[in-house]
């Protein structure tokens, strides 16, 4: 299984990125697809999740402001990220799991400017 994580860049605070997470491989269905950040000497920290019922959960730190969706036939998920804070600058990376693994995508950089 092969995630490919794409739509990071440089943005103003106040501004909005789409990211989006292909996923190619022997799986075509997932327990769960997340987005994890990881900012410069941080651990990684969970951002939000969709379950396979369509379920949201979202970190704290981003309620209000980002939306994890999912496109099932073309094995994509997204994070779309609305009103961005400088503190949202971080290496954002897609993970889908299974029962018995999961998987990560190789990251993509979010940097918000003040």
């Amino acid at each position: 299984v092969q995630l490919q994580a794409s739509g990071g860049g440089l943005v103003e605070a106040g501004g909005f990125l789409r990211l989006s997470c292909v996923t190619s491989g022997k799986y075509s269905s997932f327990s769960s697809r997340s987005w994890y950040r990881q900012a410069s000497g941080k651990q990684r920290e969970l951002v939000a999740t969709i379950i396979s019922n369509g379920i949201t959960n979202y970190a704290d730190f981003v309620k209000g402001r980002f939306t994890i969706s999912r496109d099932i036939r073309k094995k994509t998920h997204y994070l779309q990220m609305n009103s961005l804070k400088p503190e949202d600058t971080a290496v954002y990376y897609c993970n889908a799991k299974i029962s018995t693994a999961e998987f990560w995508g190789q990251g993509t950089l979010v940097t918000v400017s003040s």
